[in-house]
């Protein structure tokens, strides 16, 4: 068994002991559950895409709606708005969330990537993030590629006062760059990947540490948090399906 299942099944024996009885359960459980997708996710695109939580819920009777994400920004708005029960995001913007009198609750690390760097045109002269003083930069703000952006300037003896921000969304920054409209890109993946495949964009920045994790968020003001049922249905939406493609991927190894 790998680590990854056996940090798995290790949660999953500690949610179910917290589980409420099947009677109260059944009184409290919603009838939909809502959850974004994100391509900085990997995890959301998977479940989506295999329909496994459809398949776990569908034997409650609870049916599953999905939500695109452009960023841990709208992704936080959704779940302020109520429009969505579990948001994606990235570690440091769910922080900056909480001690902004956001409340939400972070519930699951969902991967530890190296999602973000600064990005700029094959043919551009900027080498360093020195060289970012007086240009635009596009960056989508309250995200983790704007906090990289901030943490790398002032590595550098920079601030946001000595760049020109240009606030677009994750897309939208992309765009910009190849058009010639910014100068750089506080980038994300797979955006960044296939502008640097596809365009020839250059990294010039990249620091793996500076990167925080993938995080699911709840609001503590929904129904759905506020439920007795909160940790079995966290339980079986987030540990289940991934459980089943570890016990898939460890019978693949086994036959192989």
């Amino acid at each position: 068994m790998t680590l990854f299942s056996r940090r798995s099944l290790f949660v999953s024996a500690l949610l179910v002991g917290t589980l409420p009885t099947a009677t109260l359960f059944a009184a409290d459980q919603p009838t939909e559950i809502r959850i974004d997708w994100a391509t900085y996710n990997p995890v959301s695109i998977l479940l989506k895409e295999r329909g496994w939580l459809e398949k776990e819920f569908a034997k409650d009777g609870i049916s599953i709606r999905w939500v695109q994400s452009a960023g841990s920004n709208k992704a936080l708005e959704f779940l302020n708005a109520g429009s969505i029960d579990f948001g994606s995001t990235a570690g440091s913007a769910a922080l900056l969330a909480k001690i902004n009198g956001n409340p939400i609750k972070s519930i699951y690390v969902y991967s530890k990537p190296e999602w973000t760097a600064l990005v700029t045109r094959k043919e551009s002269d900027i080498k360093s993030v020195a060289d970012l003083k007086g240009k635009r930069v596009a960056v989508t703000r309250g995200t983790d590629p704007h906090i990289f952006l901030v943490r790398a300037l002032l590595g550098a003896g920079l601030g946001e006062k000595d760049i020109q921000p240009v606030l677009l969304q994750h897309p939208d920054g992309k765009t910009a760059l190849s058009r010639g409209d910014v100068d750089a890109w506080a980038g994300l993946d797979p955006m960044m990947a296939t502008a640097e495949v596809e365009e020839g964009a250059r990294l010039f920045y990249r620091n793996a540490d500076a990167n925080t994790y993938g995080i699911l968020n709840v609001s503590e003001d929904a129904p759905i948090f506020r439920t007795a049922a909160s940790a079995h249905l966290s339980a079986k939406a987030f540990w289940r399906p991934v459980l089943h493609s570890s016990r898939l991927a460890s019978s693949s190894r086994t036959s192989m």
